[in-house]
């Protein structure tokens, strides 16, 4: 059976590690930091499979070296058309990551708009996005446009609703009372926000999150809503035409918050 564990690495951020119960064998999802993640194989004598990157950005990359001179050989699978340290696998839209060793494949998607080259991993149900599609919300533009981000968006939110989110970050809470400045009468965002503060002050994850309740609170990819689109408009006090420029709003509203 697999599984996925999350290790809490540097301010925020998740690395992910995936893992069959039947293997020592573990694939490792964006190793920000890896002193905590080599703590994690040698406790429970795991060896690293292969390394998957999602994008450039240090904080999912700067453990990459480390691990690789504890586990020599470790593939490392990244985004074709970024800078990714000691990649030996380029991956691009279409492409699988084949893991005989957990019996684990994955698509590859591209989902430009955090980064230039940034992908997202799905398989068995679950979704890695990296920094592209958080938990309620979405990653700041830094290369890409708003149309990239939204079509990359909108490519990972047709994903079937049972689809398990993991992202590269703890940001739920403060991206659910963003959502909830939007739509203050969705009450699917104020149950959410509860048991979001309930999980905190266990000290637990908020993430995974199923697709299905991304959705109904996430107001990145509820752009189509006649209340986010009124939201928007009154916050940039004009007229949106389309999906892209009520994401576009709201996005710039979200940077301004």
């Amino acid at each position: 059976m697999l599984s996925v564990t999350p290790v809490a690495a540097l301010k925020d951020n998740y690395v992910w590690l995936l893992q069959d119960s039947k293997s020592p064998a573990v694939v490792i999802v964006d190793p920000g930091e890896a002193a905590r993640v080599l703590e994690m194989l040698a406790a429970h004598r795991l060896q690293p499979a292969a390394i998957l990157i999602t994008h450039h950005h240090w904080d999912h990359t700067n453990g990459i070296e480390k691990l690789l001179q504890h586990h020599p050989g470790t593939p490392v699978y990244g985004p074709a058309n970024e800078p990714i340290p000691a990649r030996t696998h380029p991956l691009g839209e279409g492409s699988q990551v084949q893991l005989p060793e957990l019996n684990l494949a994955l698509e590859v998607f591209e989902v430009p708009g955090h980064t230039a080259g940034a992908v997202a991993y799905y398989g068995h149900g679950l979704l890695f996005s990296g920094d592209t599609l958080f938990t309620a919300g979405c990653g700041r533009l830094f290369e890409g446009t708003a149309e990239q981000m939204h079509a990359s968006l909108s490519k990972l939110a047709s994903l079937p609703d049972s689809t398990l989110l993991y992202c590269g970050h703890e940001y739920t809470l403060a991206n659910l009372q963003f959502a909830a400045v939007v739509e203050p009468a969705n009450t699917d965002i104020r149950t959410r926000i509860e048991e979001t503060q309930a999980l905190r002050k266990r000290g637990l994850p908020t993430v995974p999150a199923m697709l299905v309740h991304e959705r109904r609170t996430n107001p990145f990819l509820r752009c189509a809503q006649s209340s986010v689109k009124e939201a928007a408009e009154r916050w940039v006090g004009a007229a949106l035409h389309n999906e892209t420029e009520v994401f576009a709003a709201v996005r710039r509203w979200k940077d301004a918050h």
